[in-house]
């Protein structure tokens, strides 16, 4: 399991018709603040802010086709020939990551590609490096 420390960080939020909204400066809109919603801005600030993922290559809902199915991870960061370089799946705090997550993440992979693998309800973390063409897992954020 990776151990995660989200930073600090003044989210610029607002209650509009009983409805608390976020505002996402990565898509640049209001967003509603679900459970989920607020594990993704807390990872994605983790990873600009602490890893420093470059903003430029971090794709959030990304939108693929899965055979005839439309999918979205929720986010993808791309390696600087644009290729997808890290999945990450986020779930709300409450859900567990299990098996059926880690499925999840594991069919995106077969449309994008990636190196790595992280799953997390924002509790929990973790992360899968590919190697060999076999997933391993890892205890560390790998940097980018």
């Amino acid at each position: 399991m990776i151990k995660i420390e989200f930073p600090p960080h003044q989210f610029n939020t607002k209650l509009e018709n009983n409805t608390e909204l976020i505002f996402d400066p990565f898509r640049k809109r209001w967003l509603m603040l679900t459970p989920e919603e607020w594990v993704r801005q807390n990872i994605l600030q983790y990873i600009t802010q602490i890893k420093l993922y470059p903003p430029s290559l971090i794709a959030i809902e990304k939108e693929f086709l899965l055979g005839e199915l439309r999918k979205r991870c929720d986010v993808v960061v791309y390696d600087r020939n644009a290729l997808p370089w890290m999945i990450i799946e986020c779930k709300e705090m409450n859900a567990s990551v299990n098996n059926r997550v880690l499925e999840q993440v594991l069919r995106y992979h077969i449309a994008l590609p990636a190196k790595y693998l992280l799953i997390t309800n924002g509790k929990h973390c973790f992360g899968f490096e590919k190697k060999n063409n076999r997933f391993y897992e890892v205890d560390t954020m790998p940097d980018f």
